[in-house]
């Protein structure tokens, strides 16, 4: 009876790398994850100059058509979204010649390889009257959206500090080839567009706005081996051969005042040992804390009252988000009771259909690797 009532929507994906995978694997989803649905996602047509990809595509995920030409995707009379996963040099071509022809666009951070190409973009959807959207997903995450809650309740009192990361070791390894990625006239900035866009985009949503920050970066690995031509992805590694040099930043870090008083560290790197993938926060206030992180369970403690908000949307379709209230000699049982039975907002509740939706859309194998 829903999928009856829903008014189909026509999806065109551009790049079916592991990003595009990643996005057509999560539109069919949708049905699965949201019963009250209006929109029913449908996938029309994809592009990539890669056959064994548009081939795999169709395969995998069902696509009524692929093409060499993406442009072929944004002329489709019967695509009504195109989605661009494409590199970051073929971003602005792409998102201008969507808008032009009236499609709505979803465009892969970063939507340009500078501010003014960015903002160059987002005037044109906004003259067209188009819907527009980009990839910063973490906000969805149901830790998120509840230490947010927690904080716009008043559970942590006036916010003192914020310290936000995104360690990622994808390109630790100096025989990783030079994919685009690793090009400034490619990609643009490397880890702050990469990365760290992510953790201000988190702190935004948390804590934010963010009045001025002080920052540096720096590039640990200035030399890569050059890669071969329609193989490969940003993971992929070579040994001998010839190199290139690296001409953007593998870190970076800055000193943030945010608006409401508090002072914050941020920090990204795409080189470092230790954490596989880690993306984390941590905010402190006159009364309480909250500690999250993809990679391990967040601990939140309001009012000096322990309490662990848990997700497992990075390592299992069955994502959920649970509030346990640790025991302590100051909380009695009865409000132990009342605080584990109050029922999440509807908010952190659409949050955790989305998250496992996303969720589904990784990989196992990079689920293992998280």
């Amino acid at each position: 009876m829903m999928e009856a009532m829903s008014r189909q929507l026509g999806i065109g994906v551009i790049g079916m790398g592991w990003m595009g995978a990643a996005h057509s694997r999560a539109y069919l989803q949708v049905r699965h994850r949201f019963a009250d649905r209006e929109l029913e996602p449908r996938l029309v047509a994809c592009a990539d100059d890669v056959a064994a990809r548009r081939a795999a595509a169709q395969r995998d995920y069902g696509f009524a058509r692929a093409a060499a030409d993406w442009r072929e995707v944004v002329a489709a009379a019967d695509v009504d979204v195109v989605d661009v996963t494409a590199p970051n040099f073929l971003h602005r071509s792409m998102v201008e010649a969507a808008i032009a022809a009236g499609k709505h666009v979803f465009c892969e951070k970063p939507v340009g390889r500078s501010p003014e190409e960015t903002l160059a973009l987002a005037a044109a959807a906004e003259r067209a009257g188009v819907v527009s959207g980009v990839g910063y997903n973490y906000a969805w995450a149901p830790m998120v959206q509840h230490a947010r809650h927690l904080i716009k309740a008043g559970r942590l009192g006036e916010l003192t500090h914020y310290r936000g990361r995104f360690f990622s070791g994808y390109g630790r390894d100096p025989g990783g080839v030079l994919s685009w990625r690793f090009q400034r006239e490619l990609a643009g900035s490397g880890t702050l567009a990469d990365l760290i866009s992510h953790v201000l985009d988190t702190a935004h949503f948390i804590a934010g706005p963010i009045r001025r920050v002080v920052s540096q970066q720096h590039t640990f690995i200035t030399e890569r081996p050059l890669a071969t031509p329609g193989e490969g992805t940003h993971f992929s590694a070579k040994s001998g051969g010839p190199t290139g040099p690296v001409s953007n930043e593998d870190y970076v870090g800055i000193l943030a005042e945010f608006a409401c008083g508090a002072r914050g560290t941020l920090e990204a790197c795409r080189v470092i040992f230790g954490p596989e993938c880690q993306m984390a926060f941590e905010v402190n206030g006159r009364r309480g804390a909250v500690i999250g992180s993809r990679s391990r369970a967040g601990q939140i403690a309001p009012n000096r009252r322990a309490a662990i908000v848990t997700s497992n949307a990075t390592t299992s379709p069955r994502t959920h988000c649970m509030a346990r209230i640790l025991a302590s000699r100051r909380v009695s049982r009865r409000t132990m009771s009342a605080l584990v039975a109050t029922p999440p907002p509807d908010a952190a509740r659409k949050a955790s259909a989305w998250a496992s939706a996303y969720s589904s859309a990784i990989p196992a194998s990079l689920r293992r690797r998280v």
